[in-house]
């Protein structure tokens, strides 16, 4: 009698809670991507030392276009170049002690209408700032479309004499197609701690059926909305002084600073006006938090 071998488990067989969440069409869908950054400083350079992707998340190389001893640009990738129902995005990045880094994105966000299922997209951004590092997060713009429906989530954790300086700008809807934000929800979140104390919270629910939406004390019917932030300057109230010298006089945004830290906020309906006043912003305090003049990324004049 031929003796033929143990039976082997079907190649088709999955384990328990393996199955490719992917291909679901219900309110489990879920298509998970991340990204792990680390960068440290090796003698008097800033290296990155950690580059960890998992699926349609990746960086390009490294660039130095301010020298050996300067900031290492890098440029985050998301060859989707959206958000859908069911994405799962995970960024983080940890800047080791003395290292500098500027994170950018080399197009706009952007958050697709919902499926017929109305399953929400999730986006979390986690950054560490060690000791006497510098981390500067200046993402392009996001455009959530009408019906999109998903929850975003900024954690900034600073050490010690940590320095961070970033920004981030949202447009609603497309008003040039006629396509304005009328449905959906977006629920923002940011988190901002120094050696655990938390000096900045705060959530921010985005939905047009609210009448925070479109009320005065709210939203204010805006379409476009922006908020830069600065950790770590010496002198804060000469920064604002300089910046309302720097910037035309405008009800669309204003600039305070509590806590250590300095906010700068847009509220209006373009997306260019918005823009440039945060990359006006970041030039004026870039030379005070870094003592750098500003470099801007080529990959936002192509």
């Amino acid at each position: 009698m031929t003796a033929f071998p143990p039976a082997m488990p079907h190649a088709l067989t999955r384990s328990p809670g393996a199955e490719d969440s992917g291909h679901r069409f219900d309110a489990g869908r879920r298509w998970a991507a991340s990204l792990e950054l680390g960068f440290d400083n090796r003698g008097g350079v800033t290296r990155m030392t950690r580059a960890r992707h998992r699926g349609p998340l990746r960086v390009q190389r490294p660039f130095y276009p301010e020298g050996g001893m300067g900031a290492c640009h890098v440029y985050l990738l998301h060859p989707p170049g959206g958000l859908v129902s069911g994405d799962a995005l995970s960024i983080s990045a940890r800047v080791g002690s003395g290292a500098r880094a500027l994170l950018t994105t080399p197009a706009a966000n952007k958050l697709y209408r919902a499926d017929s299922h109305g399953v929400a997209w999730a986006q979390q951004t986690r950054l560490e700032v060690a000791d006497g590092a510098v981390l500067e997060w200046l993402p392009q713009e996001t455009i959530a479309f009408d019906g999109s429906r998903g929850e975003q989530g900024t954690h900034i954790e600073l050490t010690g004499t940590a320095r961070c300086l970033g920004w981030e700008v949202l447009a609603l809807g497309r008003p040039a197609s006629r396509l304005p934000y009328v449905s959906g929800r977006i629920d923002q979140r940011f988190r901002l701690t120094q050696d655990g104390r938390p000096l900045w919270l705060e959530r921010q629910p985005l939905d047009p059926a609210h009448p925070r939406f479109i009320g005065r004390w709210g939203q204010g019917g805006a379409t476009v909305q922006a908020t830069l932030w600065a950790v770590g300057l010496p002198d804060e109230s000469a920064a604002i002084t300089t910046l309302r010298e720097a910037i035309e006089a405008s009800p669309r945004w204003a600039v305070t600073a509590r806590q250590g830290v300095l906010l700068l906020r847009y509220l209006g309906h373009e997306r260019n006006e918005a823009w440039a006043l945060c990359e006006t912003a970041w030039k004026v305090l870039r030379p005070r938090l870094t003592g750098r003049e500003a470099c801007v990324p080529r990959i936002w004049r192509t």
